[in-house]
C-alpha cells in the first residue's frame, strides 16, 4: 500500500477524516514582492522576547480579522457559507482559504466592528488552499496584520487563533503548537507540506483565519481539522506563514501560483520494505511509477518494475530510491515536498541522489509546472 504522497497524483492516506473547515459545513446563514505595501516574513524577530498577553494579541489583531460570507454559484437555495480571513496590505487585499471562496458568486467581507464590503476574488491556489480577495473599502481604515516566521516555531510554543466558528464572529481560542511539518491532503490531488498542527480549538467557520504567535504575528492560516464528527477534537492544521509569503504575491500579481513538479508516485521506505530491498536503514523514497512526459521521465528516473510477495504482502520493487535532494537527506516524501515548496520554482534544476541497482548516482532534473487535476 502506498503510504507516501505522490509527487504527481496521489495523496497521503489518513486514519481519520481530514475536514477542510469550509462554508459547506455551516448550516446558518450567518455563519510584486518589491511592493512595499506587501508585508514580508519577519526573519530576525527573537523568539519569546516580546510576548504579549492574549488580551493584547486580540486587541492588536482584531481590526485586521474579517468574516467572509459567500454565495456560491452551485447553491440555488440562497444559503450562504462562511469563513474567516485577515487583512494583508493597505490596498485592500485579504487572505482566506481557497475552499472558502471556491465557486463564489458573491463575497461579502465584514470587519469585527460591523463594517461590511463586497469583495472580488483576485487569485486562488487550491494546492496550498490559499486565496486572495480584495475589498472596495476605505483603505485608510485597513489594518494589515504582520507575518511572522513560521520556521522559528517550536513544538509546545503557545499560539492563538481568531475567526468565526459556527458564525460566532471574532472568537479567539488558544493552545500550543502540537507538531510541525505535517503533510495535509488538500483535496486537489496533491498534498500541502510543512503544515502546523495545533490543539487550539478550530471549527467550521475558522477557515482562513489567522494563527498567531505570542507576539501577535501571523504564523499560519487555519485550514482544516482532523475529526470523526466534523467538529473540534483537539487536532487542527494551519498552512504556515512561509508558504503564505511565497504564494500570495503571485496571487495578487498573476491570480495564480506556478508550482514546481517532478512527476513521480511512490512510497516511503519503511522497515519491512527496507528488509525486502536489503537496505541497512529505513530512509528514502521509492519511486513506484514515473508519469509520462514529466520532468522525472525526461531525466530518466526509473519506476518499479517488479512485484514480490513476502509474508503474504505484495511489494513493488526495482524503482529508483531517492536518498537526497540538492544535498538534503530524504527520510520520507515530506522532505522532498518541503524542499520543493520552500526552495524551488518552475524552471529550476534539482539534483537527486538516487540508489539504483545497488549503486548511488546523481541525476539532475529541470522542474516544470505542476499540472491541474488529480
Amino acid at each position: 500500500m502506498l503510504v507516501g504522497a505522490a509527487i504527481g497524483a496521489s495523496v497521503v492516506a489518513v486514519i481519520f477524516a481530514i475536514i477542510l473547515i469550509s462554508p459547506a459545513a455551516i448550516t446558518k446563514s450567518e455563519i510584486n514582492t518589491s511592493d512595499k505595501s506587501i508585508p514580508s516574513v519577519t526573519q530576525t524577530a527573537p523568539a519569546y522576547s516580546t510576548n504579549l498577553s492574549l488580551i493584547d494579541i486580540f486587541e492588536k489583531s482584531e481590526p485586521g480579522v474579517v468574516r467572509v460570507n459567500v454565495q456560491r454559484t452551485d447553491q440555488s437555495n440562497g444559503t450562504s457559507g462562511l469563513g474567516s480571513g485577515f487583512v494583508f496590505d493597505k490596498k485592500g487585499d485579504i487572505i482566506t482559504n481557497a475552499h472558502v471562496v471556491k465557486n463564489a458568486k458573491n463575497i461579502v467581507v465584514t470587519f469585527l466592528d460591523g463594517r461590511s464590503y463586497n469583495a472580488d476574488l483576485i487569485g486562488s491556489d487550491e494546492f496550498t488552499d490559499i486565496a486572495v480577495i480584495k475589498v472596495n473599502a476605505d483603505l485608510t481604515r485597513l489594518h494589515p496584520l504582520s507575518l511572522g516566521d513560521s520556521s522559528s516555531l517550536k513544538v509546545g510554543e503557545s499560539i492563538a487563533a481568531i475567526g468565526n466558528p459556527f458564525g460566532l464572529s471574532g472568537s479567539m481560542t488558544s493552545g500550543i503548537v502540537s507538531q510541525l511539518g505535517r503533510l495535509l491532503p488538500s483535496g486537489s490531488g496533491y498534498s500541502i507540506p510543512d503544515v502546523i498542527q495545533t490543539d487550539a480549538a478550530i471549527n467550521p467557520g475558522n477557515s482562513g483565519g489567522p494563527l498567531l504567535n505570542m507576539r501577535g504575528e501571523i504564523v499560519g492560516i487555519n485550514t482544516a481539522i482532523q475529526s470523526t464528527t466534523g467538529e473540534f477534537t483537539g487536532v487542527g492544521f494551519a498552512v504556515p506563514s512561509q508558504t503564505i509569503a511565497k504564494i500570495v504575491p503571485s496571487l495578487i500579481q498573476d491570480g495564480k501560483y506556478h508550482h514546481p513538479w517532478i512527476g513521480i508516485t511512490g512510497r516511503d521506505i519503511e522497515p519491512d520494505l527496507a528488509k525486502v530491498l536489503k537496505l541497512n536503514d529505513a530512509v528514502g523514497f521509492l519511486i513506484v511509477s514515473v508519469i509520462d512526459d514529466s520532468p522525472a521521465a525526461k531525466a530518466g528516473l526509473h519506476g518499479s518494475n517488479e512485484t514480490v510477495q513476502v509474508d503474504g504482502l505484495n511489494y513493488q520493487i526495482g524503482g529508483d530510491i531517492i536518498l537526497s535532494v540538492d544535498g538534503k537527506q530524504v527520510r520520507k516524501i515530506d522532505d522532498i515536498l518541503v524542499h520543493l515548496q520552500r526552495a524551488k520554482s518552475v524552471g529550476d534544476e534539482m539534483v537527486l541522489e538516487i540508489l539504483r541497482d545497488g549503486r548511488t548516482t546523481n541525476i539532475t532534473i529541470t522542474l516544470e509546472e505542476r499540472p491541474n487535476g488529480n
